[in-house]
């Protein structure tokens, strides 16, 4: 996923290869452990089939994801979960998504912000979209699970610290053809797509469109403060090394009796 544009990149590249992202790497592994022991992933018979397994996953979503209306009702363990709800999806297309987008923009957005920071930034900024998105729809009931909002910080991350990197993607008007455009060009598109989305959505997305938006910024503005100079210094210096997901943006579904984000 990361390819080879000339000698200044080559070397760039080399260096991210030569660092381990073990932050991103433990985060996708912890991920798909929490989906596969859990209810979502349907593979544990302890759960039970059908209805039985449906009103298990329900009891697991409403335990461990984000209620808007139970969060601001002051509750000491409500508070926890944006924070565990970036650990919980929904299914198995939501989960490899996820980890697919973390996977390709994470380990450079981590080998640049080193390790602990890196975590820190990555569960601040995924609590802050799940609870900015909660406070928009704090009357609703249905509950918020998934790592989007951190991963769409990632990616605004990413955006300011790499914008020239060349990110392959699939982009379904031109018959999911695959083209490669800079970051600068493929993730604002993205973003507009989250707004426009996001803006038409009357009574609670479906998809939560707004945690996307509130990662997306938190990240890059994040980036911005922490690294505006010496981002700005590497731009001008050296092409970025390349980063190939499939299509422009971390995907977001709903299930039955909850949102995924």
């Amino acid at each position: 996923m990361i390819g080879n544009w000339g000698r200044p990149v080559d070397r760039a590249v080399r260096a991210v290869r030569g660092q381990s992202a073990p932050v991103t790497y433990g985060l996708i592994a912890l991920c798909c452990l929490v989906f596969v022991i859990g209810p979502g992933s349907g593979l544990s018979p302890a759960y039970g089939t059908g209805d039985e397994l449906l009103s298990a996953q329900r009891a697991y979503f409403e335990r461990w994801g984000v209620v808007p209306v139970e969060l601001f009702e002051g509750a000491p363990r409500a508070a926890v979960t944006p924070a565990t709800a970036l650990f919980v999806h929904g299914s198995w297309l939501h989960l490899l998504g996820n980890m697919l987008f973390l996977y390709v923009f994470g380990a450079m957005a981590e080998e640049r912000m080193g390790h602990f920071a890196f975590a820190l930034f990555y569960l601040g900024c995924g609590y802050l979209a799940l609870f900015g998105y909660a406070a928009a729809h704090s009357d609703s009931a249905q509950t918020l699970v998934g790592a989007s909002g951190a991963i769409s910080a990632v990616l605004g991350a990413f955006l300011y610290l790499f914008p020239k990197a060349r990110v392959t993607s699939l982009f379904p008007f031109l018959f999911f053809l695959p083209l490669r455009f800079p970051a600068w060009v493929v993730l604002p598109f993205w973003v507009s797509l989250q707004w426009m989305a996001a803006s038409r959505a009357t009574q609670g997305p479906a998809v939560a469109y707004l945690a996307h938006l509130l990662g997306f910024s938190a990240g890059f503005l994040y980036a911005w403060v922490r690294y505006g100079r010496t981002a700005a210094a590497l731009s001008r210096g050296t092409q970025q090394p390349t980063a190939a997901p499939p299509r422009a943006g971390p995907p977001a579904e709903k299930t039955p009796g909850r949102e995924a984000e």
